[in-house]
């Protein structure tokens, strides 16, 4: 049996044992951990910890655990805005260049002789009744297509996950077809390609299931070409992650990737002077202030 539940006092105290200064008050403190919970704060108060124990560096204020927190949702946020415009993007890019190389052939998707055994075989379990239920252009086309087995692409592919649209790229048999698509965002190499779509989508992940960003490292490194510089001590961190975005989002569209670059900027740059959170957005971020 695990630990049992505690009080917000009792999680206060322990936090005051363990050297948290409580400057914002006990009664604001109260109030934070009743609307985030001490499970979830305890992630960002994790840097500050000196030992096994938990036990923080002596004068680590709550009021910055907080401020790290909130640096966390707002580049979140940030970031999301930037991978929706290049999920829809990307998925435009497949559904176009597939469907118009196989134009006799609307649901391509679902071919073995174009998509991957595995792909073909899993689908069903992606298109089922929840899916066409839960979206109503696929609905409406069941409706009026009674013996379709599936939508088209341009219609299917629409309501499909990031994840498994980008699972059907990697899927396609067709090269060169796959090499057309990474031509559009200036890349030749696939597997540099196929390296960068898998770090925006681990990403991508985080952001839209409200995970830990700032502490993030991609299990792929991110690989270095002309294309995007990635220092070697870097390849796994989450500034070499956003430059993959930024790099994806200017082949889209140049003001949006000056925006986001821009937002990001001016929110590290609140942190400027406070060297606990600089510090970990230097070096758990990898964001380079001096650059």
């Amino acid at each position: 049996m695990g630990k049992k539940a505690t009080t917000i006092k009792e999680q206060i105290n322990k936090l005051q044992k363990r050297n948290m200064v409580m400057d914002l008050g006990i009664e604001k403190a109260k109030e934070i951990l009743l609307d985030i919970g001490y499970y979830r704060l305890g992630f960002y108060w994790h840097p500050f910890e000196v030992d096994k124990d938990h036990n923080l560096k002596q004068g680590t204020k709550f009021s910055d655990v907080v401020k790290l927190y909130y640096l966390d949702v707002d580049l979140k946020h940030i970031l999301l805005k930037a991978l929706n415009r290049i999920e829809i993007n990307f998925k435009t890019q497949l559904i176009y260049y597939v469907s118009n190389y196989y134009d006799k052939n609307p649901t391509w998707f679902a071919d073995k002789k174009i998509v991957s055994y595995k792909y073909v075989n899993g689908f069903p379990s992606i298109y089922n009744e929840k899916f066409v239920q839960n979206n109503k252009p696929i609905k409406k086309h069941h409706s009026k297509h009674k013996n379709d087995i599936y939508a088209p692409a341009w219609k299917t592919l629409e309501y499909l996950t990031f994840g498994s649209v980008i699972k059907l790229f990697l899927s396609l048999h067709n090269k060169e077809l796959k090499k057309t698509i990474a031509n559009n965002y200036g890349i030749k190499s696939l597997s540099v390609f196929e390296n960068y779509l898998s770090t925006i989508l681990f990403v991508r992940n985080i952001c839209a299931h409200s995970d830990l960003l700032f502490d993030s490292y991609t299990p792929l490194g991110i690989k270095s070409t002309p294309l995007i510089n990635v220092e070697k001590n870097k390849k796994h961190s989450l500034s070499s992650s956003i430059k993959v975005i930024c790099y994806f989002l200017e082949k889209i569209s140049v003001n949006r990737c000056k925006e986001t670059t821009s937002k990001i900027d001016s929110l590290f740059a609140n942190f400027k002077n406070n060297d606990s959170i600089k510090d970990i957005i230097e070096n758990k971020i990898g964001y380079n202030f001096d650059s």
